[in-house]
């Protein structure tokens, strides 16, 4: 969702929003967690296998500084030992730049969590522009981070000239040592810078992880209008929905009205209620409602009716139970099958006396309608 300027932005992000941030690659995450987990592993390897690492050192020093007539005559040689000097020292370097960078990670997912996405690597030339830059530059986030970057710098920059200045003296004296004692020394001097170095990572660390969090959710905060543009996307928009609805319902009239004119009869409450019912004995098991309506509706079905010549009935009680508890497009209630059958008969017979094979049924008998069904009964639950 774009951001629009201006907007007071006081809501933190919705799952969505922060859903699509991850997407694009945008995760809280802390530099110095990483930096602190990284040296913190590697100085406990190192620490661990101090005694093998001394020892080893030892081997390859004294191993370089071994030269005899061979190796004078062919100054080739010289650098295939120096080759393999190298290879050697690699094989301790890369595993643990190795160890490093994976810790380095696992302290930055730690943080924000995994999230694999390839979106940041996309081209964005809109970057390019310097004066659409600036706000960036200037902004409260690269603010922060230069000044932590700098407090950084100088803090780990100060432990380490102090602690230089106080351990001057040792370090000279390792030049009038022999080298597994001066390496051992060296080594142990080393380890003690490194632990306060460590000391000030963790603090920079401690409080970076929470700052970057409370960023990350400062950035990502939420006006009410993009909460509530977000919930249109989400929802669609309440106009169209109704809109939509409308014309579904002025569909199904439409479908509804086309089927009157086949219809069998139109049971009527006089002004009020319209039910119009088919039925096939080869394709139904029972009567089934195929249009009804109240008040305009019901007039509409009515006039309709009689436009096409099917029969239109008088039967309140019938016409009122119909229209509570039977669907449209679906069979009639079994309560109704006796009532809706006298009412069938009786539009047989009259279809019949009209075309002079039986003669004229009386006045439609009293249809048999539960008391219940009647939604104007008094009694009716």
């Amino acid at each position: 969702m774009a951001d629009t300027p201006g907007q007071d932005r006081n809501l933190p992000a919705s799952p969505r929003k922060l859903q699509k941030a991850r997407e694009e690659g945008q995760v809280a995450r802390s530099r110095d967690l990483g930096h602190f987990a990284a040296i913190a592993a590697g100085g406990a390897v190192l620490v661990a296998l101090a005694p093998q690492l001394t020892a080893w050192l030892q081997t390859l020093l004294a191993d370089a500084l071994h030269f005899d007539n061979a190796a004078l005559a062919h100054p080739d040689a010289m650098i295939e030992r120096l080759g393999a000097m190298g290879v050697k020292l690699l094989w301790i370097v890369v595993p643990l730049g190795a160890l490093m960078a994976g810790v380095a990670i696992a302290g930055s997912v730690l943080i924000g969590g995994w999230n694999w996405t390839l979106k940041p690597l996309a081209p964005k030339f809109d970057k390019l522009n310097p004066i659409a830059g600036l706000p960036r530059i200037l902004s409260r986030q690269q603010l922060i981070d230069a000044l932590k970057a700098c407090a950084l710098a100088l803090v780990l920059g100060t432990i380490g000239a102090l602690y230089l200045r106080g351990h001057i003296e040792t370090f000279g004296g390792v030049i009038a040592m022999p080298l597994p004692a001066a390496l051992q020394q060296v080594g142990s001097t080393v380890l003690g810078g490194l632990m306060l170095l460590l000391l000030a990572l963790a603090v920079f660390a401690a409080i970076d992880a929470p700052l970057q969090h409370h960023l990350h959710a400062s950035r990502l905060k939420m006006s009410h209008q993009e909460l509530k543009q977000e919930h249109k996307e989400i929802e669609g928009n309440t106009e169209v929905k109704a809109k939509i609805k409308v014309r579904m319902r002025e569909m199904s009239r439409r479908r509804m009205m086309a089927a009157v004119p086949k219809a069998d009869l139109v049971v009527m409450n006089p002004t009020h209620y319209a039910v119009a019912l088919k039925y096939d004995d080869t394709k139904m098991a029972a009567p089934r409602v195929v249009a009804k309506g109240a008040d305009l509706v019901a007039m509409a079905i009515r006039d309709l009716a009689k436009n096409h010549q099917v029969p239109v009935l008088q039967a309140p009680v019938l016409a009122r139970a119909l229209y509570a508890h039977a669907d449209l497009d679906r069979e009639i209630p079994a309560a109704l099958f006796s009532a809706v059958a006298q009412v069938l008969a009786y539009v047989y017979q009259l279809r019949a006396a009209l075309a002079g094979h039986a003669p004229m049924p009386g006045e439609l008998p009293t249809l048999a309608v539960p008391a219940e069904l009647d939604p104007h009964n008094e009694a009716a639950p």
